[in-house]
């Protein structure tokens, strides 16, 4: 998945009022401000009420939905023919936005975790946020590249790398 890719899907789902977050990898480069690293998939989350929207505006561009370990309404994996994945998390907001879902399954975003701010290909994107990042990059064995994240979103965060991720 390509950073003007992403930067097209972000804004075609923004005109038609379908809001998302980016996480996962594209999260990570999108709050240090610079692509660190190529992207087989795009990670985003998405209102439940949006998700038909988004399944419709997305089905358009040609993606349909693929099988996937452990897929759920909650969190489900959209493909092209042309290899491009997108992992959708979709999430249920209170009132007053706060994350209270998903009820079934699925990733539960801790509370302020859908606050970030990020560049991608010099546009402006809601993402994860750099704390949150760092916490679920940290919440489980690292692989080299959770490594390589770690310490970016260490230092952009002016903390110290864990000692499970030198």
């Amino acid at each position: 998945m390509q950073a003007n890719e992403v930067v097209d899907i972000y804004r075609e789902l923004e005109e038609a009022d379908i809001v998302i977050w980016i996480d996962g990898g594209w999260a990570i480069d999108a709050v240090l401000g610079r692509q660190t690293r190529s992207h087989s998939d795009l990670d985003i989350a998405v209102e439940a009420k949006a998700v038909l929207a988004l399944r419709q505006r997305l089905a358009h561009r040609g993606y349909r939905d693929v099988h996937s370990e452990g897929a759920s309404a909650w969190n489900f994996v959209l493909a092209d023919d042309g290899g491009r994945r997108i992992d959708v998390h979709v999430v249920v907001l209170d009132e007053r936005d706060r994350v209270r879902g998903p009820p079934l399954g699925g990733i539960a975003y801790p509370a302020g975790s859908l606050t970030g701010k990020g560049v991608i290909a010099d546009v402006r994107v809601r993402c994860v946020s750099a704390d949150f990042l760092l916490q679920f990059k940290t919440s489980y064995p690292p692989r080299a590249i959770d490594i390589v994240d770690v310490a970016a979103l260490c230092a952009l965060l002016g903390r110290p790398v864990p000692d499970t991720h030198r």
